[in-house]
């Protein structure tokens, strides 16, 4: 009986190890895997950025080699060097493969008829192991490198990209887009040599794979039986396996993603398919299918209407979700907004680009537009009117649905180019605006000044894949989930040679063994006032804060360019208790609205969450919140409306343990301006003086 009991413990001790594993994730890759040119790159490169995102149930390990070839026969290839081997001895759960972009150099290019066969070979060995992994193929990010003479971002565009769609495809394995996560413009900050992420841009890849690999996902039913796709014709698109059928004798695509979105989330994109696809790829890594039901030249008319209503029957008896959000370029906004004003209870969001709003504009070249007589005789003919006048005095345009719209409160986004002059936006896109203005609605505009018809979309398309999720409730909120920052440039007030973990650690060596009076809580604005800290070079506030506090009786944590969950992270495991302070002031949140273009709603949680993460870890201090100080010149500037929207939030919430005080008055003059000499002239940072006002107010509070 002993030994039936002892062999049932150890069963059972075996399995709670088991469970307890962490999932073991390998990535391979090249330089920017190993994390070339980064500073204090082993918490820096992308992979040790992912082991913080993904945190403790997850165990990352890089085995990134620099200059390697994903090509047998390149020049320095991947297979034959000892990271690849320990890759395969990790016993990996999940193998994220990165690779191609040293192929692109031309010594390797004559073996490019070799590339797919190669690449076929490195998975077909991964899928050997007994970790059985799942593999995830990355495309490689943007080159900005000039020329062809070396790694070649034409070469990586228009051959290694695709043909590592093609290997993802015709393996079933899944593949995320790199390329357009940096955009088309070069940035210094996120890759300083034109071709290696910083930190700051390898933070951006593991933010981007992490919110992949956390998807919270559900087994969708097989679509070839849903939608009875039995001889549906199959296609690669990106990577991603699409059908081609037809319903009611109209051309159809449906693309279904890796990984299915909890409650079958989709999107129907009206004309040209596959034209600046970047959001449609975006949103099948966010676990959308992305449709199709072709309505070519008939530009919005009742009969466009007649083939969508059939498509989404269909579509939503297959399990699809009941609301859908839809995707117009140019002439495809006649459709959206036609088939979303009879149809508003289905719509889950608009994203238009460039669209036609009114057939006056395009095709008919009525106003500034030179139209086109062929798309209009087409038109004219699609709607059944006699003549051009009977489409003159036609009232059921999308310019004439903006009440429809907003009474149904349907989120909509445009993308516009300012320049443009085949769909003007003065005729189109402002109009409506304006429509929606004096309903009391809210469109979204994002501009792109000295831009025409074409490019459409954004080369990065965060900001639109974003509004999406939002509109449709999907979006995560990463102003509370707790990361270290990856801020690396020494024009944030640092010593030269300092990084973000550098910094970090100068702090929790300056507050061990303090017994504070007042720790301060914070961004640069915080990081300002100076202190003791060794690491930093700036301290325009620090005489202030001594002769009202004391010197050696206070101290500041602030980092420069930290967000809310860079300094939730640090709260939580900096041992700031260490220093005993008496008062905490917390004052963090403009860097998550001017650098991450973060909505209030969204700050103001991860406000909170610092501040309820404080007093958590600092059980014996006295902990009082500022939220964020006031920025922007004018009351009425856009950045100063987001701060005073967050400070209503706080001003709503229950706190418990937790002092809130508005410190916007304190900065501004009766009629909402600053007041004069406080702040820089960016507004947001500190002058002497600034810091005095505030050290005052501080005094103020810590003594009631």
């Amino acid at each position: 009986m002993n030994r039936v009991l002892f062999s049932f413990y150890l069963m059972l001790c075996c399995a709670i190890e088991v469970c307890a594993a962490p999932i073991r994730v390998a990535c391979v890759g090249n330089s920017i895997t190993y994390g070339a040119g980064i500073a204090n790159r082993e918490k820096n490169a992308y992979p040790a950025q992912l082991q913080a995102y993904l945190g403790d149930n997850y165990e990352v390990r890089n085995f990134g080699v620099s200059g390697t070839t994903l090509l047998s026969k390149g020049n320095s290839p991947y297979i034959q060097t000892g990271a690849y081997q320990e890759s395969k001895a990790f016993k990996p759960d999940i193998v994220l493969i990165k690779l191609g972009t040293n192929d692109s150099k031309p010594q390797n290019r004559p073996f490019y008829d070799n590339f797919k066969a190669d690449y076929q070979a490195l998975i077909e060995s991964y899928r050997k192991l007994e970790s059985h992994p799942r593999i995830i193929l990355l495309t490689p990010v943007r080159c900005f490198l000039p020329g062809e003479e070396s790694i070649s971002n034409t070469q990586i565009e228009t051959f290694i990209r695709p043909a590592v769609e093609a290997v993802a495809y015709n393996n079933n394995v899944e593949v995320i887009n790199l390329f357009h996560l940096f955009g088309n413009q070069w940035d210094a900050s996120l890759m300083p040599d034109k071709l290696h992420p910083s930190s700051i841009g390898a933070g951006k890849i593991a933010q981007k794979i992490y919110g992949y690999l956390t998807l919270p996902s559900a087994a969708g039913k097989d679509l070839t039986h849903a939608l009875q796709l039995k001889d549906a014709k199959r296609f690669n698109f990106h990577g991603y396996q699409g059908y081609e059928f037809t319903n009611d004798g109209t051309t159809c695509f449906v693309v279904k993603p890796h990984a299915e979105a909890i409650g079958k989330p989709w999107m129907i994109r009206a004309r040209f398919w596959n034209h600046e696809p970047q959001t449609d790829i975006d949103m099948l890594e966010n676990g959308f299918h992305i449709a199709y039901c072709d309505v070519a030249d008939l530009y919005g008319s009742p009969k466009a209407v007649a083939r969508w209503n059939s498509f989404y029957k269909r579509m939503h008896k297959a399990g699809f979700h009941k609301q859908v959000a839809l995707e117009g370029m140019s002439r495809g906004g006649l459709i959206v907004y036609n088939w979303a004003a009879q149809n508003p209870e289905k719509v889950a969001c608009i994203y238009a680009d460039a669209p036609v709003m009114d057939i006056k504009s395009w095709p008919m070249g009525k106003g500034t537009s030179a139209g086109s007589a062929d798309d209009t005789r087409r038109l004219l003919t699609a709607y059944g009117f006699a003549n051009e006048q009977e489409a003159i005095n036609w009232k059921q345009n999308p310019i004439d649905c903006a009440a429809v719209i907003a009474k149904a409160g349907i989120p909509v986004i445009h993308v516009v180019g300012d320049a443009d002059e085949v769909v003007p936006v003065a005729e189109n896109t402002s109009i409506f605006e304006e429509r929606l203005q004096k309903q009391h609605y809210h469109l979204t505009v994002i501009h792109k000044p000295g831009i025409g018809h074409h490019p459409h979309s954004l080369n990065n398309p965060a900001p639109i894949v974003r509004f999406i999720l939002s509109a449709t409730g999907r979006e995560r909120n990463q102003c509370t989930h707790a990361v270290p920052g990856n801020e690396y440039r020494s024009a944030a007030g640092w010593v030269e040679g300092n990084e973000w973990h550098s910094v970090a650690n100068d702090i929790t060596a300056t507050l061990e063994g303090k017994h504070l009076k007042l720790l301060l809580l914070g961004n640069s604005i915080t990081q300002g006032w100076g202190g003791n800290r060794k690491a930093v070079s700036y301290k325009p506030g620090k005489s202030v804060m001594d002769s009202i506090i004391g010197k050696d009786q206070w101290e500041s944590a602030g980092i420069s360019g930290d967000r809310t969950q860079n300094l939730l992270w640090r709260i939580r495991y900096g041992n700031y208790h260490r220093s005993h302070p008496q008062n905490a002031i917390i004052a963090i949140g403009i860097n998550d609205l001017i650098g991450e273009n973060e909505t209030p709603e969204h700050v103001a949680e991860g406000i909170i969450a610092v501040a309820r993460e404080a007093r958590k870890q600092l059980p014996d201090t006295r902990i009082i919140l500022l939220g964020l100080l006031p920025s922007g010149k004018e009351g009425n500037s856009a950045i100063r409306l987001k701060c005073n929207k967050i400070h209503q939030l706080l001003a709503r919430t229950k706190w418990k343990g937790i002092e809130y005080v508005n410190p916007t008055k304190w900065f501004i003059e009766t009629d909402g301006t600053m007041k004069n000499g406080l702040y820089g002239g960016d507004y947001i940072h500190l002058t002497t003086a600034g810091y005095q006002v505030w050290g005052e107010e501080i005094s103020k509070l810590i003594k009631q």
